[in-house]
């Protein structure tokens, strides 16, 4: 089989490299320098010259402050590009597999996990660009699987677990809002539950949308003290703050838990605790 990973030098495409380095099928790994996905007769060509069976779609507009003064372009990055890959792999009887995020439950209120039929209610650009990818798919007809993930970090790249790394053994003092809940997700464990998925020829008649995080809950300030403790940087005072002691031109979710059972149920996983992936992550890290 023949398996397309688009926005591969990104936390997850880069999961998904490793993951896949012992798989029999055959993976190609592009970003914008090889394929531009906003190019639907690019994409086209990419797909049928390749015959890809399944496009993993790893590409994405992510920064979130900055979208809500680019959002034309985040819609064509979240959405139009997304239609381009769903258009294309489905010409050829194949499956996209999507990746969304928990920002398309932005304006969403209560401390209840969300689960995968709640309504969506984004609050900035970057949520509503990234449900509008989900529509386009729905739209477009393509045989799909979309998974909402939340709080990606990794070994890769720029993202929270990097960031706090340097600062809390670099600070004396450290402030972390404490009133925006979540779940931590180490980006291999969504790239093997992906990659599980497509070795085990799991796709066909399990289409639809689901919710992958690790396990657990907690809130940035809980992330950033288990960061710290885990390398050893406890020099550092990290003290709770609100969220309006940093202002953002996005509104963020205070509680975006993702609820995970129906891809439990579905694929009969199981999801790792995130304190536990988190150790992992570190240690390869070198902490």
């Amino acid at each position: 089989m023949n398996i397309l990973v688009t926005g591969a030098n990104g936390q997850l495409g880069n999961g998904m490299r490793l993951v896949s380095k012992d798989s029999k099928d055959n993976y190609i790994f592009t970003d914008v320098a090889e394929l531009d996905i906003t190019d639907a007769a690019a994409v086209s060509k990419m797909v049928m010259d390749n015959d890809i069976n399944v496009i993993v779609n790893c590409a994405a507009y992510t920064n979130v402050d900055k979208a809500e003064s680019d959002a034309e372009f985040a819609e064509v990055l979240n959405a139009k590009a997304v239609r381009n890959l769903a258009d294309a792999v489905k010409a050829n009887g194949g499956t996209l597999i999507h990746v969304s995020t928990d920002y398309v439950f932005g304006g969403s209120k209560g401390n209840t996990p969300r689960t995968e039929d709640e309504p969506a209610n984004p609050t900035g650009v970057y949520g509503v660009t990234k449900l509008h990818g989900e529509q386009e798919i729905e739209k477009s007809g393509v045989k799909a699987l979309i998974f909402r993930t939340a709080w990606l970090y990794s070994e890769f790249g720029r993202n929270f677990v990097k960031t706090m790394l340097d600062l809390t053994s670099t600070r004396p003092e450290l402030k972390v809002v404490f009133d925006q809940c979540g779940t931590p997700t180490y980006a291999l464990d969504l790239a093997a539950a992906i990659f599980d998925i497509i070795e085990n020829r799991r796709m066909d008649g399990n289409e639809g949308i689901y919710h992958f995080s690790n396990e657990g809950v907690c809130s940035w300030y809980d992330f950033t003290k288990m960061i710290a403790e885990y390398s050893g940087n406890t020099a550092c005072n990290i003290q709770p703050c609100h969220s309006d002691e940093f202002p953002s031109p996005v509104v963020r979710p205070s509680y975006s838990v993702l609820d995970k059972t129906k891809y439990k149920s579905t694929f009969g996983k199981t999801i790792p605790y995130w304190t536990d992936s988190l150790k992992v992550c570190l240690k390869n890290l070198g902490h």
